[in-house]
């Protein structure tokens, strides 16, 4: 059994929470993650929505890491 190790080029990933301090928690948190495998942040979309069983606000955000060059 052989093993193949390739380098991870891009990566999307998807974050939520109720206010933008726990937002910005958690997408610090995988930023520091993902500097072990050498991605850096290419981009950042964020949205804000209301949901409307309890009128609160759910902030989301879709970050982008590319390999750093």
């Amino acid at each position: 059994m052989g093993f193949k190790l390739e380098r991870i080029h891009d990566k999307v990933e998807f974050f939520e929470a109720h206010d933008l301090k726990t937002l910005e928690k958690k997408i610090d948190e995988q930023i520091e993650n993902n500097k072990v495998l050498m991605l850096e942040v290419h981009s950042v979309t964020h949205h804000v929505a209301f949901q409307p069983d309890s009128g609160r606000p759910l902030y989301t955000a879709v970050v982008h890491f590319k390999a750093k060059p």
